[in-house]
């Protein structure tokens, strides 16, 4: 995994940060569901920084966060941070105010 990676798109109403630790299992799984999401429910209308804590701690210190795998999420009327392997889809879906059904 690189320093930073980054998939961007054109005026984002959603935007990601992750931050991971390298290759490790919840990393990877986090990253991978939030890949998932995003192609499957907000088409071309977000970003996603992935940054690995192992390689840039520093940006892990500012963003307060000390646990990883961790998501911030920012949307136009608020951000929220969640912990974890991002397996409850359903809760990511909430925070974005989206359903599974589509």
């Amino acid at each position: 995994m690189n320093r930073n990676d980054e998939v961007k798109r054109d005026s984002p109403r959603f935007r990601f940060k992750l931050f991971v630790a390298d290759d490790e299992t919840n990393s990877k799984l986090a990253k991978d569901t939030l890949i998932n999401i995003c192609k499957k429910y907000l088409k071309e209308d977000y970003t996603i920084e992935v940054i690995d804590v192992l390689q840039d701690y520093k940006s892990a210190l500012e963003n307060k966060v000390f646990l990883a795998p961790t998501l911030i999420i920012s949307t136009p009327n608020s951000q929220h941070k969640l912990i974890g392997s991002l397996s409850d889809v359903n809760k990511i879906l909430k925070i974005l105010g989206l359903s599974e059904e589509k």
